[in-house]
């Protein structure tokens, strides 16, 4: 099956499997500054700078990474998240901070799989 993915800035970064035998992909975030998420519930949209553009009838899934939930508690708000065959925008990753710190996303982290 053939996935196109296209980036929107130069410096937004193609996902790529962590290892061999990864499901899935790692995307990663694509941001001019800091983005803090707020402690205790702060929810943000964070921007990959990519889109994609799926087989009909097709959908792709974001999921948490389970790195950023166990070191920071953060996680997606809607998970799995489903990115539809028609859909042509750029992906956004909906993260939430369960922690107790404030958190920082910067340009080139690993948000989501």
């Amino acid at each position: 099956m053939l996935i196109k993915i296209k980036k929107l800035h130069d410096d937004a970064i193609i996902p790529a499997r962590m290892t061999k035998f990864s499901a899935g992909l790692d995307l990663y975030a694509h941001t001019k500054k800091q983005i803090e998420i707020f402690s205790n519930g702060g929810v943000v949209l964070i921007p990959t700078g990519i889109c994609i553009q799926l087989p009909e009838g097709y959908e792709a899934q974001l999921r948490p990474r389970s790195g950023l939930a166990l070191k920071y508690g953060v996680t997606l708000l809607n998970s799995p998240a489903t990115i539809d065959s028609d859909f042509c925008g750029e992906i956004k990753v909906l993260l939430i901070n369960h922690g107790k710190e404030d958190v920082y996303i910067e340009h080139g982290m690993r948000i989501a799989q």
